[in-house]
């Protein structure tokens, strides 16, 4: 095996706004290393703007900017400007605090 696999990345809300009016794919797969790659650096190959996320489900739950994701996961990125009660109830809330973004 040459140490890498590939994620499933899908964008909500205004991200998905943000690449569809520049015609680039809302929904795509990310190479990622065997060993697993933070939410920020998968971000970063997205090549999505990081000032846009505050939070990441992965597999259904939802984490920050500092999460290892490994090959095979499903990936969605959430934009900032989620609604107040549906920010606390999926935990986009407290998964802002955890790490950075940019």
């Amino acid at each position: 095996m040459d140490g890498h696999g590939s994620v499933q990345v899908r964008l909500f809300g205004a991200l998905h706004s943000w690449a569809s009016e520049r015609g680039a794919p809302t929904a795509l797969e990310v190479e990622v290393p065997e060993e697993g790659l933070v939410a920020r650096e998968l971000a970063r190959r997205a090549s999505l703007p990081l000032e846009l996320i505050e939070g990441v489900f992965v597999d259904g739950r939802v984490h920050g900017a500092d999460h290892v994701i490994f090959p095979g996961q499903r990936v969605a990125f959430v934009p900032k400007g989620t609604p107040g009660p549906h920010r606390v109830f999926l935990g986009l809330w407290d998964a802002g605090k955890r790490g950075s973004w940019t």
